[in-house]
């Protein structure tokens, strides 16, 4: 989760230096950094520190908050996600899923095609896929 974090900051931080019009040189210059060092934490390889956070928000002109617009929503989005992850994940650890897809690949195109087929058509999705 903290570089979903990283990166939302670094992407807000690069969009308010472009609609400034300045480059990473002239805003490394006003924090007392080198332009790599804006440029890894527009990209999220460097976490941005509190203080540097306050530099930044002075820099840019916003207030600290700016750079954690849309961050709750970001988050929200992300734990759904890992969340269905962790549910597909244990569907595929049950000795009864991987008994079935060992004996699946064991099966010749044709009938595979055919299982595949029978299956979609029990579950009622026959027109999906």
């Amino acid at each position: 989760m903290g570089n979903d974090i990283d990166l939302h900051l670094g992407k807000r931080l690069r969009r308010r230096r472009r609609l400034l019009g300045l480059t990473q040189q002239q805003l490394a210059s006003v924090c007392g950094v080198r332009f790599q060092q804006i440029q890894k934490y527009e990209c999220g390889a460097n976490r941005i520190s509190a203080a540097r956070l306050w530099q930044l928000s002075e820099a840019l002109e916003v207030p600290v908050g700016y750079f954690y617009d849309g961050l709750t929503e970001l988050l929200a989005r992300a734990g759904e996600a890992a969340e269905e992850r962790a549910e597909g994940g244990e569907m595929l650890a049950r000795k009864e899923t991987l008994d079935l897809i060992r004996a699946y690949y064991q099966l010749g195109e044709r009938p595979r095609r055919r299982l595949l087929d029978l299956a979609k058509s029990l579950n009622g999705d026959h027109d999906a896929a």
